[in-house]
């Protein structure tokens, strides 16, 4: 019993952690990775790690143009935030 109880604890923490998923959309209809960097940092972000992640995101950590820590998710082909974490 123990041994599903922590099973099940490993299965729903992990799907807790897990990133979005922004898109299926083909890799062609998708922003330049450079250009919406490039935007970001245009409207004040200050971006120290970019990357695409499993669900298809672009992900930024860096500050805000509020000098905040944040993670943001974008969907690569609208560039709206799918998933924000600000750290105050």
């Amino acid at each position: 019993m123990r041994t599903l109880i922590m099973l099940s604890l490993l299965l729903v923490s992990g799907t807790v952690l897990a990133s979005p998923t922004c898109t299926t959309a083909e890799r062609s209809t998708w922003q330049d990775p450079e250009k919406f960097q490039t935007q970001l940092k245009d409207q004040g972000y200050k971006i120290n790690k970019f990357k695409v992640t499993k669900g298809n995101c672009y992900e930024i950590y860096g500050f805000d143009p509020q000098g905040r820590k944040v993670e943001i998710y974008h969907d690569p082909v609208s560039g709206k935030a799918v998933k924000t974490e600000i750290e105050d």
